[in-house]
């Protein structure tokens, strides 16, 4: 699959369905250091919905390879857009997947993104897991909890917890 194209599909959409205003009200909502296109979450999940049908035949490598590609310009819509795709996905992740997500958590730069990844696509897939999947998950998240990045130990924290951040 040419997942660059379909990460073009999808970015196209995004600015498609964008406004400025709406740019302007998100970078006051959550801050500065992204882009913004002011695409609303509707329209996120409405062009996922539309390029699922486009490309139906996604699978697990496409999946973490379509969301690594989303991931890797820094604008909201786009790494949200990845995180939703990821919870839409969750059936086909695996504890694997963790360490893709650690670098999510690690480049977010927002806590809104920092807790769709934590409460929506990590806390998920750690109740899927069982037996020594479950096991190798939970010394990722004990990593991060130990470790020196606050947004891996604030996500260890709310993707065991269920609790979103305050900031």
């Amino acid at each position: 699959m040419d997942i660059p194209s379909v990460a073009a599909f999808i970015d196209a959409a995004l600015q498609y369905e964008s406004s400025w205003e709406r740019a302007e009200d998100h970078e006051l909502l959550h801050g500065g250091g992204l882009e913004y296109y002011g695409a609303s979450v509707g329209a996120i999940r409405g062009t996922l919905r539309n390029a699922r049908r486009r490309y139906p035949d996604l699978r697990h490598d496409d999946v973490v390879r379509l969301a690594s590609e989303l991931w890797s310009r820094p604008v909201f819509e786009r790494r949200l857009t990845a995180v939703v795709l990821l919870q839409s996905s969750a059936q086909l992740l695996r504890h694997t997947d963790l360490t893709r997500i650690e670098g999510f958590l690690r480049t977010a730069g927002l806590p809104y993104l920092e807790d769709a990844l934590a409460l929506d696509v990590v806390a998920p897939l750690m109740e899927q897991l069982s037996g020594q999947e479950a096991a190798r998950a939970r010394v990722v998240l004990e990593r991060w909890a130990g470790g020196d990045s606050m947004p891996l130990q604030r996500a260890a924290v709310r993707a065991a917890t269920g609790r979103r951040s305050s900031g």
